[in-house]
C-alpha cells in the first residue's frame, strides 16, 4: 500500500515497468533461454542408452522422436490462432514438466523400464513444449516489432541457441557433474519460467519507438558478452578442475549477465515517464495538406478553434474509409484462392503459402540442412566416445554447438539485416552459404585428425543456428505475418523427418553395422554385451560423408530460391509495415 506520493509514484513506475514493451521482450528473452533443452541430448544420451540398454538405432530413433516433438509445431501454432499467448505458453510449460519427468523417473529407475515407444512419447512430448515457447513468445514479439524482425528473431533464437551452455553451468552448479540430474534441471526449469510470465507476454499496439534500434544494439552486446563468457567457461573448465563453489560462481556470473535487459527496460520506462512529466510549453501547430492559403484577416478565438475542429474532424472522417478499405483489400481468408497467392511479402493464406513453390524449395533445403545439423548434433555423445574423448570433453562439445548456435541466430538476424537492406543481398543466398559450412563440418567428424571434432562442433552449430532463424525470417517475408504462428511451424517439419530419415535410417544403422563387425572380429555376439558400441575414425566415415554431400545438394536446391527471390529482396521489403504504423497513427 502507497504511503505517500513517493510511495504512489513507485508503484507506478513499477507497474508501468511490467506493462511496458521492454519487459515483455525481457521476459521473451527468459523463457527463450529456458527453450532449448532439445540441444542437450548429447549431454544425458548416454546415461538413457546404458541405464535402458539401448543400440544405438534405438537412442536414435529417441533422438528423432525429440526432434519430432521439438519441430511439429503445427498444434501450438493452430492453437495460437484461437486462444491467447498465455494459455499457449501455460500448455507448453505443463508438457515440459510431464515429458521430461518421465524421463527422469525412468533413468533413476523410480518407475518400471517403459518400453521403447513410451519413451518416443515422453521425450516428443517434452520437446514439443518448445514450439509452444516458440509461438508464444516468439511469434508475439516478432508481430510486436515487425520492421525490426530480422534483429528480433536475432536476439530471440540466440538465446534458445545460448539455453544448452546456460543450462550446463547452472546444473553443474545445482547438481554437479551428474549428467541424470540435468533432466529433472530441464524438466523443471523452463516450466517455472513460462509459469512467472505467463501473463506478461501479449500482443502491443504497433508503434515506432526512437530507440529502438539502439535497444536492439544494447541486447545484442549483452548476449555476445553472455556467448564469450560462457564460451570461457567452457574452456577453462576443461582445463582446470572446478571446484562445486567455482561452478555457482560461474553460475551467478552467467545468471547475471541474463538479467542485465532488465535493467534496460527499467531505464527506457524511466525515460519515458521522465518525457511525460516535462511540460508542452511550444504551442500545438495543425498542419493542413492541400488546403488553399487564406487571407490573413483577424477573426475571434471562437471562429479559430470552429474552422480547426470541423477540418480536424473532415480529415478524421475521410482518413477513416481509406484505411477500413484497405485493411478490407489486404484481408486474407485462412485458406484464400490456392490458385491465385498474393504477391510475395502480401498476407498468404496457410494452403497459399503451403502449396506454393517457394515453400517447396524451403522444405528440401530444411530437411537437407537441418536434418543433417541435428543428425550431427545428437550423435555428438557417441561421436567423442568412439574417437577415445572422455565425458568431460563431450559436454565441451555440446557446449561449444551451443554457443555457436547462438552466433548462427544473431549472424543470421542482424547480419543479414545490414546486408540485406544495405547490398539487397537476399536471404536464401546465406541459407546456402550455411548449408556449405554444415557439409564442411561433416566432412571433419567423417575424416577426424586431432582437435577436428572441436571445429566440426564450431561448424555445426553456427550452421544450424543460422538456417534455423533464417527460415523463421523468410517465412515472414515471403508469405507475411496474418498466419505466421502456424506457416512458420509448418515450415520446419522438414527438420524431424530429415533427422528421422539421416539419424535413424542413415547414420544409426551404419554405427549398428560397424560394432557388430567389431564385436565378430572379437568372437562376440550381440547378446553377450549390454551396450552396442563402435570405437575408432571408422565408426562415422562413410554415414558423414553421405551427410555431407545432403548439405550440398541442399545448398543447391536454395540456390533456386535465391534466382526466384532475388527481384523482391532488391525493393524495399518493410515499407508495408511502415505504411500500416502511419495509417493506425492517423486512424488515432
Amino acid at each position: 500500500m502507497c504511503t505517500g506520493s513517493n510511495g504512489c509514484g513507485c508503484c507506478s513506475f513499477l507497474l508501468q515497468v511490467l506493462r511496458g514493451r521492454w519487459f515483455m521482450m525481457f521476459a521473451s528473452f527468459l523463457i527463450m533461454a529456458g527453450a532449448g533443452a532439445t540441444y542437450l541430448f548429447g549431454v544425458y544420451s548416454k546415461e538413457i542408452k546404458g541405464t535402458l540398454g539401448y543400440d544405438q538405432t534405438t537412442l536414435n530413433l529417441l533422438s528423432t522422436c525429440k526432434d519430432l516433438g521439438a519441430n511439429v509445431g503445427v498444434l501450438s501454432g493452430l492453437l495460437a490462432e484461437v486462444a491467447p499467448p498465455w494459455f499457449v505458453l501455460l500448455v507448453g510449460s505443463v508438457m515440459n514438466f510431464g515429458g521430461y519427468f518421465m524421463i527422469w523417473l525412468a533413468v533413476i529407475r523410480k518407475i518400471a523400464k517403459p518400453k521403447v515407444w513410451q519413451m518416443c512419447l515422453y521425450i516428443c512430448i517434452g520437446a514439443n513444449s518448445q514450439n509452444f515457447a516458440n509461438t508464444g513468445s516468439l511469434v508475439t514479439c516478432v508481430k510486436n516489432f515487425p520492421e525490426n524482425r530480422g534483429m528480433m528473431l536475432g536476439l530471440m533464437k540466440g538465446f534458445i541457441g545460448l539455453s544448452g551452455a546456460v543450462f550446463t553451468q547452472l546444473y553443474l552448479a545445482i547438481y554437479g557433474n551428474n549428467a541424470k540430474s540435468m533432466i529433472l534441471l530441464i524438466a523443471w526449469l523452463p516450466a517455472l519460467i513460462s509459469l512467472i510470465f505467463v501473463y506478461t507476454i501479449r500482443p502491443l499496439t504497433l508503434s515506432s519507438h526512437p530507440n529502438e534500434k539502439k535497444v536492439f544494439s544494447e541486447y545484442l552486446y549483452i548476449t555476445i558478452t553472455l556467448a564469450l563468457c560462457l564460451m570461457g567457461l567452457t574452456i577453462a573448465q576443461k582445463q582446470v578442475n572446478f571446484s562445486h563453489s567455482a561452478y555457482v560462481g560461474s553460475a551467478v556470473a552467467v545468471c547475471a549477465l541474463i538479467f542485465l535487459p532488465l535493467l534496460i527496460a527499467f531505464r527506457e520506462e524511466f525515460t519515458a515517464r521522465q518525457q511525460k512529466k516535462q511540460p508542452n510549453s511550444a504551442p500545438t501547430i495543425v498542419v493542413v495538406d492541400q488546403l488553399p492559403t487564406l487571407p490573413t484577416v483577424p477573426a475571434k478565438k471562437s471562429e479559430t478553434t470552429e474552422i480547426e475542429s470541423d477540418h480536424s474532424q473532415s480529415q478524421i472522417d475521410h482518413s477513416k474509409p481509406k484505411i477500413e478499405n484497405k485493411k478490407a483489400e489486404t484481408e486474407t481468408p485462412c485458406c484464400g484462392n490456392i490458385f491465385k497467392p498474393p504477391k510475395r511479402g502480401e498476407d498468404y493464406g496457410i494452403l497459399q503459402a503451403l502449396l506454393s513453390i517457394d515453400m517447396l524449395i524451403l522444405f528440401l533445403a530444411t530437411f537437407c540442412g537441418l536434418g543433417c545439423s541435428l543428425t550431427a548434433m545428437d550423435n555428438l555423445g557417441q561421436i567423442g566416445e568412439s574417437l577415445g574423448y572422455p565425458q568431460h570433453t563431450i559436454n565441451t562439445f555440446v557446449s561449444l554447438v551451443s554457443i555457436w548456435n547462438y552466433f548462427g541466430r544473431v549472424f543470421a538476424g542482424f547480419v543479414s539485416e545490414k546486408i540485406l537492406l544495405k547490398y539487397k543481398v537476399p536471404r536464401p543466398l546465406i541459407m546456402a552459404i550455411s548449408l556449405i559450412l554444415s557439409a564442411i563440418g561433416d566432412i571433419l567428424i567423417a575424416f577426424p585428425k586431432p582437435g577436428s571434432v572441436y571445429i566440426a562442433s564450431l561448424l555445426v552449430g553456427f550452421s544450424y543456428g543460422a538456417q534455423l532463424t533464417l527460415l523463421f525470417i523468410i517465412i515472414s517475408e515471403l508469405f507475411g505475418l496474418k498466419y505466421y504462428s502456424t506457416l512458420f511451424n509448418c515450415g520446419q517439419l522438414a527438420s524431424p523427418l530429415g533427422s528421422y530419415v539421416l539419424s535413424v535410417v542413415v547414420v544409426g544403422r551404419l554405427y549398428d553395422s560397424e560394432a557388430m563387425k567389431q564385436l565378430a572380429e572379437k568372437g562376440m555376439t550381440r547378446a553377450m554385451v549390454k551396450e552396442l558400441t563402435c570405437i575408432g575414425n571408422q565408426c562415422y566415415r562413410k554415414s558423414f560423408s553421405i551427410l555431407a554431400g545432403v548439405n550440398i545438394f541442399g545448398a543447391l536446391i536454395t540456390f533456386v530460391l535465391v534466382m526466384r527471390t532475388r527481384k523482391y529482396y532488391s525493393g524495399d521489403i518493410y515499407k508495408r509495415f511502415r505504411d500500416e504504423m502511419a495509417a493506425e497513427q492517423n486512424a488515432g
